[in-house]
């Protein structure tokens, strides 16, 4: 799920091959976004409210317009299905993630391939955007999570830390980059460091979903199975508390 800068709507993203768009005050669905042909994978929201863009299991991302629900471009060139995508700041370049093992830089103007970044060995499976948009984060089954330029398509450095493989990331306002394993543990580290700088144990299971808060100072984490199941919020002081008090959006 990604959630509009203004706070004011969400998108969501399913295995039933669609994407909905939900009015967060009201818990209303304004509609459902069709041209997918599998499952979809992950959505990301540009910085001006006004584009999103999903992966999916059919090796394809789209670009819709969410006023009106219209699909824009089709990107192609994924041979295997797409695990996530990340927006840069400026809103006009897309990363995505695939088991193919590569990470593809695309002009959302114009729906055309950049790069291809190249260099992890297994399925790719998450990604994100550095604050300034120059570089990326990925993490692999591969164990390995890889930072590249995107200007250059070209590899910087491999970031070592978590002995098992990576689900989830996030790079903080501050730089900061905070990753969840299947080894149990959240780690925040500093991409100029080398080793985290603070280290949080946690249900492997729940590293699924992490988000940063506007200001950088608290992070979410969450599971997705079918549906949300929990929210946790790490402060930084200690063991994560549980957020209470949610409620599902209504079904159609």
């Amino acid at each position: 799920m990604a959630v509009t800068p203004d706070g004011r709507r969400a998108v969501s993203a399913s295995y039933c091959k669609t994407l909905e768009l939900w009015d967060l005050d009201s818990g209303r669905e304004l509609r459902t976004l069709e041209g997918h042909t599998r499952e979809v994978t992950a959505v990301a929201v540009t910085p001006d409210g006004r584009h999103a863009v999903s992966a999916s299991f059919d090796r394809t991302l789209k670009l819709w317009d969410l006023d009106s629900g219209r699909e824009i471009h089709t990107l192609e060139g994924h041979t295997r299905q797409v695990n996530a995508v990340a927006v840069t700041p400026d809103g006009r370049r897309a990363v995505s993630a695939s088991s193919d093992h590569t990470l593809k830089l695309w002009d959302l103007d114009s729906g055309r391939e950049i790069h291809t970044l190249e260099g992890h060995t297994r399925q790719v499976l998450a990604v994100a955007v550095t604050p300034d948009g120059r570089r990326a984060v990925s993490t692999s089954y591969d164990e390995t999570l890889r930072l590249w330029d995107l200007d250059s398509g070209r590899e910087l450095r491999t970031l070592e830390g978590h002995p098992r493989w990576v689900r989830a990331v996030a790079v903080m306002p501050d730089g900061r980059l905070v990753t969840g394993s299947s080894d149990g543990t959240i780690q925040v580290t500093r991409l100029a460091a080398p080793v985290s700088e603070s280290e949080y144990d946690y249900e492997p299971a729940l590293n699924r979903v992490i988000e940063s808060s506007a200001d950088g100072k608290r992070y979410i984490v969450g599971v997705r199975n079918g549906e949300l199941q929990r929210l946790q919020e790490l402060t930084g002081e200690g063991k994560p508390g549980v957020l209470q008090g949610l409620r599902p959006l209504p079904s159609r």
